[in-house]
Formats: C-alpha cells, structure tokens, sequence
C-alpha cells in the first residue's frame, strides 16, 4: 500500500491517512476473497486491484475538488468503483451506489458494513428506474460511472439524477474525446453541456485515459430516462 500512497498523493494530490490505508486494505482482501467465489471483477492481483480499481477511483478527484459533493451516487458501481474508494476518502460524502446484479450488491453492502461507512446506500435496481424516482431525480451534487455504456447511453443514467447546476462524470478510455462529441444531442436533450475533458495518467498504464465532466444547466424532461434497456436499443 506504500506505492499506492505516494502515487495518491503524486499524482492526485491526495494524503492516505493509516485508518484510510487500512480500510483500502481490508477492501483489498474482501475483494480478492470474494472474487474467487463470485467472479466479481477480472481484476485478480493485489497490485491491479490498487492500480486499476483503488487509484483509478481517485483520479475522480481532478473533477471533485473543489465543488460541491454533499451528495453523490454512483450507477453501475460494480464491486464499489469509483463510489467506495471515494468514499473512504471523504467520509462526509452522502453516497449511493446503484448495481443492479445482486452478488455485487451485496459485496458493496457487506464492505459498507465491513469497513463500517456510514450515509452509503445501495440499490439494487437499474438506473432507468432510480431516475423516474422522486427521492432520487434530480438530488445529486455528482452522478458517477465507470465503463458502464457508451457516452450517449450513459447521460441519459447519469443526467436525471443531478440537480441543476450539478455534475456529471464518465470515466472513459480513448475514445472519450469522440465519445463526447457523439453524445453532443444527449447532452441538449437531457440538460447537459460538456464542462471539460480531463485526461488521466496511471503509472504502468499506456491505455488513454479522461474524465468526461457534464455540467446540469436544466431540468431533464420528465421522459428521460425511458423504461429499462430503452436507452441501450436506442440511444440519444
């Protein structure tokens, strides 16, 4: 974990604590221990799991710092990424994770109550949903996702949940630069504007990475998000 402190703070300028080590670490091996019983993530060594699940998390701080993030929510968060990690590292964050497959779920509900983090909430259900629901629609500071559907796609999970004047964030590989001018309509039709691109570097890793940052200008119409797998066959 020293390696994952110094590029932490190298690369994000953020300062691991030893309860916040310890707590990564405890998550480390509940991830790994699981993983061999349910197939959680391909991501199999203790040196993956830290670069490619625990740092590549934090590279959301390039677009948090700074801004309002009382409340955050993550959709297809998977086994908690980026919404846990994240979470250890800013404990007053009031974050929800949405995973609709159930062994992840209930992976992120056993580290939640594992590691003992206090306002998580996970929903097990699809974002098409979470985002026609009242106590949902549009209460998010940040809406979250990393490598879950193309650009347009995803808007229409993210955007619904944000409040106006809140943020976006897609978490995308190369492509994102063109990802972004093709999810250009989605962005109109749901509220959104592209704020920034925000390329990201991890140590060892030659793949282009970037933070695709859509700022919430306007209420989404009521319509979006359409029924489940909707925005999939037919997207923005």
């Amino acid at each position: 974990m020293i390696e994952l402190a110094e590029a932490a703070k190298n690369l994000f300028g953020i300062g691991l604590t030893s309860a916040q080590i310890a707590a990564l670490e405890r998550y480390e091996q509940e991830l790994l221990e699981w993983n061999s019983r349910f197939n959680l993530t391909a991501i199999e060594s203790p040196d993956q799991v830290r670069l490619k699940h625990f740092l590549d998390s934090f590279s959301c701080m390039l677009a948090l710092r700074g801004t309002p993030m009382k409340s955050v929510i993550d959709v297809g968060s998977g086994a908690g990424f980026p919404g846990l990690p994240l979470k250890i590292i800013n404990q007053q964050v009031r974050l929800t994770l949405v995973e609709s497959v159930g062994k992840k779920a209930s992976f992120c509900k056993h580290i939640i109550q594992t590691l003992k983090l206090e306002d998580v909430y996970v929903l097990k259900e699809r974002a098409e949903a979470v985002g026609q629901k009242a106590e949902h629609r549009e209460r998010y500071d940040w809406a979250l996702a990393r490598a879950v559907a193309s650009t347009p796609v995803l808007l229409e999970y993210l955007l619904p949940l944000v409040r106006v004047g809140g943020m976006a964030l897609a978490m995308k590989g190369a492509a994102a630069p063109q990802e972004a001018r093709s999810g250009e309509r989605a962005m109109q039709v749901l509220g959104g504007q592209l704020k920034s691109l925000i390329p990201v570097a991890l140590p060892g890793v030659d793949d282009e990475r970037y933070l695709v940052v859509i700022e919430k200008f306007a209420a989404t119409p009521p319509v979006y998000p359409r029924r489940a797998g909707v925005p999939a066959k037919k997207p923005l």
